[in-house]
């Protein structure tokens, strides 16, 4: 792997990341040191379910804006890939929904997108704003950080072969996973809110994308239904991860118990089920940049071979 410098691009990209995660980290902490601010209800943030879903989204954010700065330095691309690749999954998969609808609810809505409820509107449009900084910026730089460190994953095509002993699981999941993601997306869909609707179609998108990806259809480059694939599982597992965590802490954000929640639990499990097909694809891609090379020399033997054969034939 070459550790090269990160380009410009790179580190603009991050540093947006890190700027519009600032606010969004002042808040929490200001909130988890016993503030009221933005909050008509001072006692809300003193319960005791809100203080550990604050120290969890802060620790979320505070995640993000270190991956964020590893972009920008050399030691990041020596960092295990796991601990890049799995909360960049989540990350990105639950920044990406917000990044499209946010902007399209204020259009649709205006600021009464933001009424109502025990925080003030400004506190949702500067989070909200931080979140579209932050989708922006932290999923640029994990694209050219990850064109420097895995470019298999953009320069070979979708049907390009490699050897893959669980290519059959894979499948088999992937199939599966699609005829769960279409309920679930269809449940999203005729709720008639246009945040779960896109939701819903990100994830049915997401699973379609990853069939493609395992059955290598299709003549365009892999990176094309990796990038689907990835946001559509992630976002399946990070948005349905969420409620699941706030249901089970209770506490005024809890609510009760809904088909909702069901919804919500299959597409977790279905996003986590994505996920770990994703990973196995990903693994038996990566080797390919150590086997490939010895291939293409034996299929390479193999016609010289073929063709000696046929000129002596011939003769």
């Amino acid at each position: 792997m070459n550790e090269q410098r990160a380009g410009i691009g790179r580190v603009t990209a991050a540093i947006v990341a890190v700027a519009a995660m600032l606010p969004y980290l002042t808040l929490k902490l200001l909130w988890l040191t016993g503030s009221s601010i933005g909050v008509t209800d001072p006692d809300l943030m003193r319960d005791s379910s809100m203080v550990g879903l604050n120290a969890m989204t802060f620790g979320m954010d505070a995640v993000g804006m270190v991956l964020a700065l590893a972009f920008t330095m050399r030691w990041g691309l020596r960092l295990p890939a796991w601990l890049v690749l799995l909360p960049l999954w989540v990350g990105t998969g639950l920044l990406s929904v917000m990044v499209v609808t946010a902007p399209i609810m204020v259009m649709l809505d205006g600021l009464s997108a933001f009424q109502g409820g025990s925080i003030e509107p400004w506190v949702y449009m500067m989070v909200y704003g931080g979140f579209i900084g932050q989708g922006v910026g932290l999923m640029t730089a994990f694209w050219l950080y990850s064109r420097d460190r895995w470019p298999h994953a953009f320069t070979t095509r979708v049907g390009h072969p490699f050897a893959s002993p669980t290519r059959s699981f894979q499948t088999v999941v992937a199939w599966g996973a699609l005829l769960v993601t279409l309920p679930i997306g269809a449940v999203r869909l005729s709720g008639g809110f246009f945040l779960e609707g896109f939701k819903g179609l990100l994830g049915i998108a997401g699973a379609v994308a990853l069939i493609l990806a395992v059955r290598r259809r299709g003549g365009g480059p892999f990176w094309r239904p990796l990038v689907v694939a990835w946001l559509g599982s992630g976002s399946l597992f990070g948005w349905g991860l969420y409620p699941m965590i706030v249901m089970s802490v209770g506490g005024p954000l809890a609510g009760g118990a809904s088909a909702s929640n069901l919804v919500e639990l299959f597409a977790m499990l279905t996003g986590l089920v994505m996920g770990m097909c994703g990973a196995f694809l990903l693994a038996e891609r990566s080797r390919m940049g150590d086997v490939q090379p010895v291939q293409d020399a034996l299929e390479g033997e193999d016609r010289e071979r073929d063709r000696q054969t046929a000129d002596h034939g011939h003769r």
